[in-house]
Order: structure tokens, then C-alpha cells, then sequence
């Protein structure tokens, strides 16, 4: 068995306000679910504490990742163990270029495995880098610019794929990668993260569309209502929900 995100009636509060009201989800590596709902639902806030965000006080459940309760661990330690969180709104980070910032961060996963580990080569990383690049039909001039800075929309979440690319962490949550993308953009997103899924790769995309879904195929689809999953099941759910809208949910789990 390939690594496992397990939670288990996870419990959220945001400044003492109740988000989370025990999400129970299991998403395995080489899997592809999707997670929607409606505005205000808990989406993002699932999102930002599974990778530790400070502000998303955790009070009740457990989040299991091949094995180990990480909920104790710090953000940087959850993605060294393969969990990784491509971000709706990505920061831009003046001064620090995509290359810098993607091998600092490659050399702080080697450095987990061995301690003694110098950092990956230059001439290797280069190589690396331009390899991903072009699987992505990305400009290797990316690889100089600024991370996000100037960056447009789509620049943006597709810098965010190429940190999925190079990293190659075994679980990944795209917060809304949709987010702001026009249709042509979307689709070269959505094509990114398709060459990237495979056995090695779990995804979990958080998405309010269905649009998203037509080019990223999930196995497993759930429905997030006020602060749970309230429904679970196929490719399908996701066209039922385009049809018809979130009413048939409010109207099934109001108030539970």
C-alpha cells in the first residue's frame, strides 16, 4: 500500500468560530477525489489545517499520514513527508527566484532522508528543472523570474503545478486551483496536473465548480456542508451538482 491521508472527524475553529465539524475522509496515494461545496462550507479551512496554517486551531479528531498523527508536527515537517498544498491565492516572494526557491526546498526534503546529504547538485537540479519545465510547456525563463511576483493569474498556478512537479510529494491538495483562471488557462493548469497523476500521486481538488473536473477526472467526489462531508460517491455526483445546484444539499443536511 502506497502512503494514506486518513481524517478522522477533524474539528476546526477559526478566532474561537467553529468551521470544522468532524470531517472523516481517506485519500490514498494514486487516487484523484474531489472536494465541493458551497461558499463558507469549510473547504479551505480543511485545506490549511491539514498542512498546520497557525490560524486554524485544531480542537478534536485526528489527521494520519502514512501512519503518523501529523497534527503535532510543524507545516515544513508535513510537507517533507510528501503532503503538499497548492495554494488558491499563491504570496509572491520578491528577490527570491522559482529556482532558488525549488532548490532550497528539494535540498530540505534530502536533508530528512540523510542529514549528511550536501544539496542536489547544481548541474543535476538544472537538468531537473528543465525537464519539469518542459513536460509543463513552461518558459525556462520562469525559472529566473521573482516567485510570483509580477506573476499573472494563471502564471501563478501553474508555477504552483511546477512545485508539485519537482517537488513529487505523494499526497497533494489543490486549494481551488481554478480559482481566477480563465478557460484557456485552466486547461493548461489542468493539463499540468494531469501528466502528474499517476500510482505515485493522491490528489485532492477543492473546487465549487464542476468545470474543473471536466479535465481533472475524479475517481471519488464529497460534498462539504457546513463544516462536514455530508455526501460521497462517483464522477457523477460532481454533474449532478452542476445541474442542479447546492439547494438539494441544503435542503437534505440543514441543520444536522
Amino acid at each position: 500500500m502506497g502512503a494514506v491521508l486518513e481524517i478522522r472527524e477533524l474539528c476546526v475553529s477559526v478566532e474561537e468560530t467553529e468551521i470544522l465539524r468532524g470531517v472523516n475522509l481517506t485519500v490514498e496515494q494514486g487516487e484523484i477525489h474531489a472536494l465541493m461545496g458551497p461558499n463558507g462550507s469549510g473547504k479551505s479551512t480543511l485545506a490549511y489545517a491539514l498542512m498546520g496554517h497557525p490560524g486554524y486551531e485544531v480542537t478534536g479528531g485526528e489527521v494520519f499520514f502514512k501512519g503518523v498523527d501529523i497534527l503535532e508536527l510543524a507545516p515544513d515537517e508535513r510537507s517533507r513527508m510528501g503532503l503538499f498544498l497548492a495554494f488558491q491565492y499563491p504570496v509572491a516572494i520578491p528577490g527570491v527566484t522559482v529556482a532558488n526557491f525549488l532548490r532550497t526546498a528539494i535540498n530540505s526534503r534530502r536533508k530528512v532522508e540523510n542529514p549528511e546529504d550536501g544539496g542536489i547538485p547544481i548541474a543535476e537540479f538544472r537538468k531537473l528543472l528543465k525537464e519539469k519545465m518542459a513536460s509543463l510547456e513552461m518558459s525556462e525563463k520562469v525559472a529566473g523570474r521573482y516567485l510570483n511576483d509580477g506573476f499573472s493569474g494563471g502564471e501563478k498556478k501553474r508555477a504552483e503545478i511546477l512545485q508539485l512537479a519537482t517537488l513529487e510529494p505523494e499526497i497533494a491538495v489543490l486549494d481551488e486551483t481554478d480559482s481566477g483562471l480563465d478557460i484557456d488557462a485552466l486547461k493548461i493548469v489542468a493539463g499540468g496536473v494531469n501528466k502528474l497523476i499517476g500510482p505515485k500521486l493522491g490528489v485532492l481538488v477543492i473546487t465549487h465548480y464542476q468545470r474543473v473536473l471536466r479535465y481533472i477526472q475524479p475517481e471519488h467526489v464529497h460534498v462539504m456542508f457546513e463544516g462536514r462531508i455530508v455526501e460521497s460517491g462517483g464522477a457523477d455526483m460532481a454533474r449532478q451538482l452542476e445541474e442542479q445546484g447546492y439547494d438539494w444539499v441544503r435542503d437534505a443536511h440543514t441543520g444536522q
